[in-house]
């Protein structure tokens, strides 16, 4: 013992930081390691986490559902109408972001663009009418997760909307997404003002067939090379999209002059999309839906293929789970916001776009988008280590997706419920926000972290599955 303590020390704390305190106060370098127990010190949980940790079965189930995710090459089809293509939608149905929710719950963004969608179908005839209808059952709300189907914000898809159509030949199945509306005052928000309804109808008779049209002339595209160009080019696919919008429009614009489409609609639907930066935000989402759902349903897996809020409530799917929901209140984001706005005003956290996180783009990717900090907060250092921590809690890189700020390494892919509760490191998601009241629009950008209690409450599930 004499020549170790004759020698400089450096002491590495972990836990309780007094005990540093004191070594630093007698002159000593010590450095202080964040650490809290497994599952937020939850001994029930710890317990079931002890169980699944280096299980053969749930190693080998996340195995295959991670290799269906990164083997899964999604592409753009078509367009269709949704009550057309969306399995099991009905008549009188209205999909919505997020885990499942009845009226009496939702948020104010949400129930505003569920007016919305109303007025826009014409079962009702002005906001009080949709409103007493909605609150009168005649109109089942679902999750679009429900339907293969993500929608950003309120997300909501009634069955007379244009949506897109993505498939994966590897897996043999296929998502869906609404169309971008742009910024402003847009149905997403909980805007549901005549100019509202008027540029859907257009976007339901001119954008849709225009679009279909040009797809037809040009084929399928091919969308895991758009995305990885993209990235190179400074997007995160998420909450930038510049790049991505734009290589979609150069394959567009030359299919949609020769698809024997109206001229007179083809220069209004080229300049819609040429003026809306997030118009690949809905394919994202479609695409990256498309690849988890690939990896869902693999018993034994802990992989969480969903994530996703509507306003009340934050909720996760896993791979081996089923189609359970586990949910807990979603968190209001901390940001930058807009002029005027603060913490007070904003919605709880609202969306299905965070599937882009859970398939490794977004907020997983930000070292690909340092300049996405100046629309959520941060340096473009952080950017970096956001992406570096969540190498931390999934279960492989994406090498189809490569990241040029860290030598072109893949992507962090495949969150594990079981080392997010291990580790605590929770998934980072950036995101906009909405204002709480419907129709205001967004309002403020930021990052959030995914609540610790929805992976808790899966891997508790999990193990008592993989018991029974």
């Amino acid at each position: 013992m004499k020549p170790l303590f004759a020698k400089p020390l450096s002491v590495l704390n972990v836990g309780v930081s007094s005990f540093g305190d004191a070594i630093a106060q007698c002159g000593a370098p010590v450095t202080q390691l964040d650490w809290v127990p497994p599952a937020g010190g939850d001994r029930q949980v710890a317990e079931a986490l002890a169980r699944l940790l280096n299980e053969p079965m749930v190693e080998a189930a996340n195995a295959k559902a991670v290799d269906r995710y990164l083997a899964a090459q999604p592409r753009l089809s078509t367009v269709g109408i949704a009550g057309e293509v969306l399995p099991r939608m009905d008549r009188r149905m209205i999909l919505h972001a997020g885990p499942p929710i009845d009226w009496a719950r939702m948020c104010g963004p949400m129930r505003g663009a569920i007016v919305g969608a109303i007025l826009y179908e014409g079962w009702a005839d002005s906001p009080q009418r949709a409103q007493a209808l909605a609150a009168g059952g005649e109109i089942a709300f679902e999750p679009c997760h429900h339907h293969a189907a993500v929608g950003p914000m309120a997300g909501i898809i009634s069955p007379s909307m244009p949506v897109w159509v993505v498939t994966n030949p590897a897996h043999g199945n296929s998502a869906y997404s609404n169309l971008n509306e742009g910024l402003g005052k847009v149905l997403r928000f909980g805007a549901n003002s005549a100019e509202v309804l008027t540029r859907l109808k257009w976007m339901e008779k001119t954008l849709a067939p225009t679009l279909r049209a040009g797809l037809e002339a040009l084929g399928e595209i091919d969308l895991k090379p758009l995305m990885a160009q993209a990235l190179h080019m400074g997007d995160e696919v998420h909450n930038r999209n510049a790049a991505a919008s734009s290589l979609l429009i150069k394959k567009l614009v030359p299919a949609l002059l020769k698809s024997g489409a109206p001229a007179g609609d083809v220069a209004p639907v080229i300049e819609f999309i040429a003026g809306n930066d997030h118009f690949f935000l809905n394919i994202s989402m479609a695409a990256c839906k498309a690849m988890l759902d690939a990896a869902h349903g693999v018993a034994g897996s802990s992989l969480v293929t969903v994530m996703a809020r509507n306003g009340v409530e934050f909720g996760i799917r896993v791979s081996g789970l089923g189609d359970r929901w586990f949910t807990t209140p979603a968190p209001v984001v901390e940001g930058l916001y807009f002029p005027g706005y603060t913490t007070k005003d904003a919605a709880p956290d609202l969306g299905d776009s965070a599937i882009t996180e859970t398939a490794g783009v977004g907020g997983f990717a930000m070292a690909a988008a340092p300049a996405i900090v100046k629309f959520v907060g941060g340096s473009a250092q952080d950017a970096i280590a956001n992406t570096l921590a969540m190498t931390h809690i999934t279960l492989r890189r994406n090498a189809a997706f490569t990241l040029p700020a860290l030598d072109f390494a893949g992507t962090p892919a495949g969150i594990d419920a079981r080392r997010v509760v291990d580790s605590g490191i929770l998934p980072v998601i950036n995101t906009g926000v909405a204002h709480r009241e419907p129709g205001v629009g967004q309002i403020g950008a930021g990052v959030t972290r995914a609540p610790l209690a929805c992976f808790t409450q899966a891997v508790a599930a999990l193990a008592t599955a993989l018991q029974g």
